[in-house]
């Protein structure tokens, strides 16, 4: 199984007439990725609900969509919605007939049951529902990475790119920055994951030097690699650029090293770094659109949600807004479920 990059379609929400808007495009998002009309008409309900929980709560914020994939096959529609208003009480929110200011106050409970995959997080920084939809009767066999991934001013073209693939007990996991941005900075990216899918599982050094000469002739770009055994708990992770990664568990977090140059360009070595126990451990690896003076600790409790809800609170809190941005969160201990 291999997870391959798609876009986040970011839906702003300002004004009670976008609601509307929301509960159309998530419905024909659902319709494209072959669900019947009572699920899309499902997908369409959740869109409606969270969509209009963020205005009557917080007034502005925003709808993030995105296709699924899974191990067998089925696609499924993922709808996060994003504000920056002070958290919400999720005990109440989950009660149905409780309304946040005038919805139609079915609660985040009705929601919660028409997901296969539902989780929130709340401070006072603002909150981050997701809910992940697959057509009725496909259970809820989840896996447990989150990414969000945006073009500078929502340009077609994206510079950054990314991977996951699965082998039995091993993971092996890309994110690429091409340089600058735009089509030929997304010429570069592009280069580079067709170089990472045709061998993903070869020693990392390897995969790096492939994608080194397969890159060639483009402008370039930052990579960095991880490979994981979940039979062993260890990881090897190699760099070159300015691709952030980190690892976190409940109390700690470590920074990973990547090593000056540009891939398919210039640079002077690579080296690769081993790490074990790392079966309770998240890795969180991102572009340079994202800054890097972050700690995932300041956020009580976000280490232990889903891993879309971690994305999505660090691209809502930390994105630079000039640049291409990509956030990969993998829980390594439930990636294999």
């Amino acid at each position: 199984m291999t997870l391959t990059a798609s876009l986040t379609q970011v839906l702003a929400l300002d004004d009670s007439s976008q609601v509307g808007h929301a509960r159309r495009v998530a419905q024909r998002l659902a319709e494209r990725l072959g669900f019947d009309e009572a699920d899309a008409g499902r997908v369409a309900l959740v869109a409606t609900e969270l969509a209009s929980n963020v205005l009557k709560h917080a007034q502005r914020g925003a709808l993030h969509l995105r296709a699924l994939s899974r191990a067998d096959g089925v696609a499924g529609v993922e709808l996060l919605s994003v504000d920056g208003a002070a958290g919400f009480d999720r005990s109440q929110c989950m009660t149905d007939g409780f309304s946040t200011g005038g919805t139609q106050g079915i609660g985040l409970g009705s929601v919660s049951r028409s997901a296969q995959v539902f989780d929130l997080y709340s401070d006072d920084h603002g909150s981050v529902v997701l809910a992940r939809l697959y057509p009725a009767g496909q259970g809820s066999d989840d896996v447990r990475i989150g990414v969000s991934q945006h073009s500078l001013h929502d340009d077609p073209a994206c510079g950054d790119t990314w991977q996951v693939a699965f082998h039995g007990p091993l993971l092996s996991a890309l994110v690429i920055d091409g340089l600058g941005h735009g089509a030929e900075a997304e010429q570069a990216a592009l280069a580079g994951a067709r170089s990472f899918a045709e061998a993903p599982f070869d020693p990392p050094q390897t995969v790096l030097e492939r994608l080194h000469v397969d890159m060639n002739g483009t402008r370039g770009g930052a990579v960095a690699i991880a490979q994981f055994d979940a039979t062993q708990g260890t990881l090897h992770y190699v760099g070159v650029g300015n691709i952030g990664a980190t690892l976190a568990d409940a109390q700690h977090s470590h920074g990973l090293a990547s090593l000056p140059g540009i891939v398919g360009g210039q640079y002077r070595k690579s080296q690769v770094f081993d790490y074990a126990h790392l079966n309770h451990h998240l890795l969180i690896m991102y572009s340079d659109g994202l800054q890097s003076r972050w700690n995932l600790h300041t956020y009580p409790g976000l280490v232990h949600r889903h891993p879309a809800v971690i994305a999505a609170v660090l691209h809502r809190d930390f994105c630079r807004g000039r640049d291409d941005v990509t956030v990969l969160v993998i829980d390594l201990e439930f990636s294999h479920a």
